[in-house]
């Protein structure tokens, strides 16, 4: 006995896969979206995130940007690019985040709180900006953090950290 499908259950299935297709979109959107914040929070006078094209869902395209096979950014490397303005939040929503790579900048302000919440992040290179406040106790929560280069926060809180390898986790 031969069935044809339905208008309706061809309807319903073509909605399904464009749901799923959506859904799937949604962790590169927000990574996105989170980098499209730091970019427009930053003056870049060499043009090194020129290639940060909101438009462009995927930002693994993105120069600077190295992302893990399943699409999932994991690098951002704009060390010595000459940046400055402030950290942004939004940093805190890149999951998958190991590496923070932003030495060597005049980037300016506070670390953001949401930084504790890149629980995959193994180094934060913060070295050679100007960053003041608090070294903020959400940064314990970093159990994968192995490498912290030159912190440098000015008084009223001086603390400098060289090149420092963790090599063990710090009870809570």
């Amino acid at each position: 006995m031969d069935r044809e499908a339905s208008p309706i259950s061809v309807l319903c299935f073509l909605c399904l896969i464009l749901v799923f297709y959506r859904l799937s979109q949604v962790s590169g959107n927000a990574e996105r979206d989170a980098l499209s914040v730091l970019r427009a929070n930053l003056a870049d006078p060499n043009n090194v995130m020129q290639s940060w094209d909101p438009p462009v869902a995927n930002p693994c395209s993105w120069f600077h940007v190295t992302c893990s096979s399943d699409n999932f950014v994991t690098r951002v490397d704009l060390g010595d690019s000459n940046l400055s303005g402030q950290l942004v939040p939004q940093l805190g929503q890149l999951p998958y985040l190991q590496y923070l790579e932003l030495y060597s900048n005049n980037i300016s302000g506070r670390i953001p709180y949401e930084l504790g919440n890149l629980t995959n992040l193994v180094s934060l290179d913060l070295y050679l900006n100007n960053l003041n406040g608090p070294i903020l106790d959400t940064l314990g929560k970093l159990q994968k953090l192995r490498v912290l280069c030159e912190l440098h926060i000015p008084q009223p809180f001086t603390v400098i950290i060289k090149f420092v390898y963790l090599t063990e986790v710090l009870p809570e």
